[in-house]
């Protein structure tokens, strides 16, 4: 919670920080932390099946009788996320005040698992799938050709007011996406322990500012027999060490030479196993010719790269 308040006070686009909680000690918290806390939620939607709209709507109701105060713009940053930063939340209502048309902005990362391949299942065992699409028995098309998905990570959400009062909503219909990388919600202690680690990791001595190219086979993928990139796996310690620098604000360029040799247009799988490697970067080039050995004044191998990165595993 102090992290999700000290993030919205620095991000200079909320009037007001309030937190809406039922319990005293909590709401003592955040009042040290800089926050507002003007009333206390009642516990009948306080409960562990209560909503974010009936929080919402009991707030915002609550300020329109007691203070007068008609907020335009509903920022909901839940403490189950704090790795973010205020940039990112500048950046979300950014989005959605250039776009007058939208209800609301919803932060999304790419989906680690396709949807198009999941499935219900009756009482009797047999199976349904979960989403359909124009793709002809979609569950049995390789996952390259499907469309990218998104998953909804919990970290900003911004909402009209009237959206929550008038369209009893904290969507609506016209939902705008601000896409982010990197899902980091805790439900479980796993997730604890991978947030703290990722919150540690953005605050590394780390260069930042600074622009890298990396080469994607040997560096991000394994090598493949007979340069069929389909089989490529990804390697996990240096695209950790990527994201790091990604994390402390450097440019990242991925430069390829797929397609060189083959002559085959990879592009449809390479973006996809970056999305799905989770490969955070700024460009994806290809047309880098093949070669044998590569000579640049500015050449950073892996183990410098280990190196700047320091981080103790």
């Amino acid at each position: 919670m102090a992290h999700s308040i000290e993030q919205a006070l620095k991000s200079g686009v909320a009037s007001r920080v309030i937190v809406s909680t039922d319990s005293p000690e909590y709401a003592g918290i955040a009042r040290e932390c800089g926050a507002e806390v003007p009333f206390l939620r009642p516990a009948a939607i306080s409960a562990d099946e209560s909503t974010d709209l009936q929080t919402f709507i009991h707030a915002l109701e609550w300020l329109a009788k007691h203070e007068q105060c008609h907020p335009e713009l509903c920022i909901h940053l839940r403490p189950t996320h704090p790795n973010r930063t205020p940039e990112q939340i500048r950046e979300a209502v950014e989005l959605i005040r250039k776009n007058p048309a939208w209800d609301s902005v919803r932060s999304v990362v790419p989906a680690p698992e396709t949807p198009f391949k999941m499935w219900f299942m009756s009482e009797g065992g047999l199976l349904s799938p979960v989403v359909t699409c124009q793709i002809p028995e979609a569950h049995s098309t390789p996952r390259q050709l499907l469309p990218p998905a998104l998953l909804q990570n919990a970290c900003i959400d911004v909402i009209r007011s009237t959206t929550i009062l008038s369209l009893r909503s904290m969507a609506g219909s016209h939902i705008g996406a601000y896409l982010m990388r990197e899902n980091h919600d805790i439900d479980t202690p796993e997730q604890l322990a991978a947030s703290s680690r990722a919150f540690r990791d953005r605050n590394l001595n780390l260069p930042t500012g600074k622009t890298f190219v990396f080469d994607i086979d040997g560096v991000i993928a394994s090598l493949t027999p007979g340069n069929d990139y389909t089989l490529a796996r990804p390697l996990s310690d240096n695209i950790a060490r990527i994201n790091r620098l990604h994390g402390a604000g450097n440019r990242i360029i991925l430069f390829t030479a797929r397609g060189f040799v083959t002559g085959k247009d990879w592009t449809t799988v390479t973006q996809h196993q970056m999305s799905e490697w989770g490969v955070l970067h700024h460009e994806l080039r290809f047309g880098k010719p093949a070669a044998d050995y590569y000579v640049d004044d500015k050449m950073m191998s892996l183990e410098e790269l280990q190196a700047i990165d320091n981080v103790e595993n």
